[in-house]
């Protein structure tokens, strides 16, 4: 039987990190792995999380099973952290999931289970696994516009266009914030625009938010996940607090379906704890618990919060500085768009060929479509990048 299997094709990323490991030089600079790092290359335990740890150690007593759907005070917690009150809590259904990666297959789904001939409409370029993950399942996708390659910022007039061809029943998903792989986002009165037109298709939203804190704070991460649940029946989140609480290993997502009417909400939570059962049975239940301290605890939220916005800062000051290099060294304000995305992503423009110069002769390592993860950078590294990025002729 096992003879007959063909080898997947690999992943770029994965590929890309280890021919990063394989170069010998000293002055390589890695921006293609999707993961924050400070000045020193490390992406460090947050001290909320390390405090949490410590008082886990030594009150807990048992590590048996949750619940299907994971502990209902982590939902909670993370209702209230997306949602903020935008939803009658009576609406909302959650399960915890594997990372934010779990959330998505799980609300995928959910969207199968309830209508199999829904179409997934994805963002024009969108991160990779999306298109990957539903393809597996069968289902059927369709791209909007959304990324110009002129101006590096959004084509909202052609999103739009195309969103306007969706049928009821169909799901749209959308990036919350910090985009990726491009880092441009939609602002709050196009995020009304879209829930205008949402609402007068009848497509469901599907919000995948995974840098909640990492664009322009907490908060104004979400507002457009909340616009859109306080104006639309029904909507579906994917969420990970892999970047934000920086537990990327410990696997802590959550999916959570907005049902339009509270008596759908048990019936929602039924199925969303039958699918967890198929999947991987019990979720995870560290990093959700960890998390669920802090939120719950007022002084580890504090501290969460004030580590999470130094690392916001960091990487718009990175950005910031990046632009401004890039314009003396330029003499224009062509990469000003670097300095207007948020998030760990920019999509600099490079053709591929010019992507492999940059890894070639200067030793910059970032995916195919040039997408770079601007928390790769430091001080040190910015003005190495930015003459890089003139001498390749980008």
């Amino acid at each position: 039987m096992l003879n007959a299997l063909h080898a997947q094709p690999q992943d770029k990323i994965l590929q890309l990190i280890q021919l990063y490991k394989d170069d010998p030089r000293e002055t390589k600079i890695d921006l293609g792995v999707g993961v924050y790092k400070d000045a020193t290359g490390l992406t460090p335990v947050m001290r909320a999380v390390k405090a949490a740890e410590k008082q886990l150690w030594e009150v807990e007593t048992t590590k048996t099973y949750t619940n299907l759907a994971g502990d209902p005070a982590y939902a909670e917690a993370m209702q209230a952290l997306l949602l903020d009150g935008a939803v009658p809590a009576d609406r909302l259904s959650a399960a915890a999931t594997p990372g934010g990666t779990g959330a998505i297959r799980q609300a995928l789904g959910l969207v199968q289970l309830a209508n199999p001939e829904a179409t997934i409409w994805l963002s024009n370029p969108t991160w990779p696994n999306h298109p990957s993950i539903i393809k597996y399942l069968g289902m059927k996708m369709a791209d909007y516009r959304y990324f110009d390659a002129d101006s590096r910022g959004v084509d909202f007039d052609g999103m739009l266009a195309d969103l306007a061809q969706a049928k009821a029943g169909d799901v749209v998903l959308l990036h919350a914030c910090c985009h990726n792989p491009t880092g441009a986002n939609l602002t709050l009165p196009q995020w009304a625009a879209v829930a205008d037109l949402l609402a007068k298709t009848g497509a469901i939203p599907f919000v995948d938010i995974a840098y909640q804190g990492f664009g322009d704070g907490l908060a104004e991460d979400a507002a457009g996940l909340r616009l859109l649940a306080g104006r639309l029946p029904e909507l579906l989140i994917a969420a990970s607090c892999s970047k934000n609480f920086g537990i990327y290993r410990e696997r802590t997502g959550i999916v959570i379906a907005v049902s339009p009417k509270p008596e759908m909400r048990a019936v929602v939570q039924d199925n969303l704890a039958f699918l967890n059962r198929q999947t991987y049975s019990f979720p995870p239940d560290h990093g959700a618990r960890l998390v669920t301290m802090i939120l719950n605890d007022p002084a580890l939220r504090a501290d969460w919060q004030a580590e999470l916005e130094d690392i916001r800062k960091n990487m718009l000051t990175l950005r910031e500085a990046l632009a401004a290099e890039l314009r003396r060294l330029s003499g224009s304000d062509r990469f000003g768009f670097l300095a207007q995305h948020r998030g760990m992503f920019s999509r600099l423009g490079a053709t591929p060929e010019q992507v492999e110069t940059l890894r070639r002769e200067h030793g910059i390592y970032m995916v195919g479509d040039s997408r770079m993860n601007i928390a790769g950078l430091n001080a040190r590294t910015v003005p190495i990048l930015a003459k890089a990025i003139i001498d390749t002729g980008i």
